[in-house]
């Protein structure tokens, strides 16, 4: 973890309430797509975190979505605005084990870490198929970014304004692509049918309400087979196998 200051060089929508921001700064401590950093935010006790989509040397790119005052004031932030960040926070996915046609699978704004993920796997030489769901044709984003990259990419929107209708579910039973592995980033409903339609071994990045970010105040802990974990700290991204779902 590592805290510095940030410029923003854009801060520019991407589709209904996302927006994409990008910032130029000390990114040494981001080791790893699927880490995240926490962002202050001027009149905001507790920092926001954010997913890393992708970063360089010196260049961080970040998605977001406007759900509250503390990411609508992010959308108000000015080119030029200096920011101070915490980054490099959380474990990130790991590449060891990614086999030879990896599975990513993203729902709304559990997309963006997966595009990191997607140009590690391209560079690796990996074949990789990408699904994203959306509520409609409004919300979707990114597809050309991943396409650009080599990977095949499926997409679905619950109300069948765009690809396939209905879910992630939906375009994997539909298009059947092959795959000996899984990344998997979105909300908790889709993490879960997606556990129940393969038994892939594979990742999941889960998305919880952070407290501090770095795991001190303990207010992201989810269940596994060896016990309690945090979210920020021992996460956000567990084993498939290690998951205990609530019932």
């Amino acid at each position: 973890m590592r805290e510095g200051i940030f410029q923003i060089l854009e801060n520019t929508p991407l589709a209904r309430g996302v927006f994409r921001m990008t910032l130029s700064g000390d990114t040494s401590a981001i080791t790893a797509p699927g880490q995240f950093v926490n962002i202050q935010i001027e009149g905001f006790y507790l920092r926001r975190p954010i997913s890393v989509c992708d970063w360089t040397d010196g260049m961080l790119t970040l998605i977001y979505k406007t759900v509250g005052e503390g990411t609508q004031a992010m959308a108000a932030m000015s080119v030029g605005t200096h920011v101070d960040v915490l980054s490099g926070l959380g474990n990130g996915f790991g590449l060891e084990n990614c086999g030879q046609m990896p599975l990513l699978v993203g729902g709304g704004v559990g997309t963006p870490p997966l595009y990191a993920l997607a140009r590690f796997l391209r560079k690796m030489g990996r074949e990789v198929c990408v699904v994203l769901g959306f509520a409609n044709v409004e919300d979707v984003f990114y597809l050309k970014e991943f396409s650009a990259l080599g990977a095949q990419v499926l997409c679905a929107t619950q109300d069948g304004t765009f690809g396939t209708p209905g879910t992630v579910i939906d375009a994997l039973r539909m298009h059947k692509p092959i795959f000996d592995y899984s990344y998997a980033c979105g909300p908790m409903p889709m993490l879960r049918a997606l556990y129940n339609y393969t038994d892939v071994p594979g990742q999941f990045s889960f998305e919880e309400r952070m407290g501090c970010g770095f795991g001190a105040c303990m207010g992201c802990t989810c269940h596994t087979i060896t016990g309690s974990k945090r979210i920020c700290k021992d996460g956000p991204v567990l084993l498939r196998e290690e998951i205990l779902w609530r019932t």
